[in-house]
């Protein structure tokens, strides 16, 4: 027997039918208010579960397009078989593998970059390139409850932001620039974790550790909070 379907399938629904009739519309309008407006009337959607699915108008269009590449991402990374490659090349795997998805709306992609970019919408596309990171890093496993928790996906959010950047100018056959560009930018992050392991070996750095450097030892990941605090469960 077939569950019934609840409100949040509908909105879901609602959401994914809105966006597929929006990405045509992206190219000439940009994410904006005549784009939604155009894109809910042109599905048939209704008008109140459109309301629900993008209660903050244009920029929640813009954010579930994003929302729905990392979705892909995830399932495309766990389908993959990534046992023989490097770690790097993992990492590496994983955003050629986002910008992949992309590749068929890559104006709308730009036009996002752009929206992005305003000082009003700067915290939205900040939470967006972090959730492509964190889901990257899930994908591979990564087990982290401490500051490195943080730290990994602050790197390689700023890794993918610059990918993408350089994907929107990128002419070459292929994109083999743009992949030529990931993998440098990734060497530079390992030479980089390199040096702090030479630093940890330090007599100096393992007094600052020792000392007012133990304050990172109490940075904890979502999920290891105290279960009394707000937003301390993570989903």
């Amino acid at each position: 027997m077939e569950s019934r379907k609840t409100e949040t399938d509908h909105i879901a629904e609602t959401r994914a039918k809105v966006l597929e009739t929006a990405l045509p519309l992206v190219v000439f309008d940009g994410w904006s208010e005549q784009a939604l407006r155009e894109a809910i009337t042109d599905s048939g959607v209704d008008a109140g579960l459109a309301h629900l699915a993008f209660p903050r108008g244009a920029i929640d269009l813009a954010l579930a397009f994003h929302m729905d590449g990392d979705a892909q991402l995830a399932e495309a990374m766990a389908a993959a078989d990534l046992d023989g490659m490097r770690y790097r090349d993992r990492v590496a795997f994983g955003i050629r593998k986002r910008l992949e998805i992309a590749a068929p709306h890559r104006e709308a992609v730009r036009r996002g970059s752009a929206l992005f970019a305003l000082p009003t919408h700067a915290a939205d596309g900040a939470r967006a390139i972090w959730h492509t990171a964190d889901t990257i890093w899930n994908a591979l496993g990564d087990s982290s409850r401490d500051v490195n928790w943080y730290t990994k996906r602050a790197t390689l959010s700023a890794v993918y932001s610059s990918a993408v950047l350089y994907w929107l100018g990128d002419e070459s056959e292929g994109n083999r620039d743009t992949w030529d560009f990931i993998d440098r930018r990734i060497e530079n992050v390992m030479q980089f974790e390199k040096a702090k392991a030479t630093l940890r070996k330090n007599p100096l750095a393992k007094a600052f550790m020792s000392g007012p450097g133990r304050i990172l030892d109490k940075v904890k990941a979502p999920g290891d909070a105290p279960s009394d605090l707000p937003g301390s469960t993570r989903k």
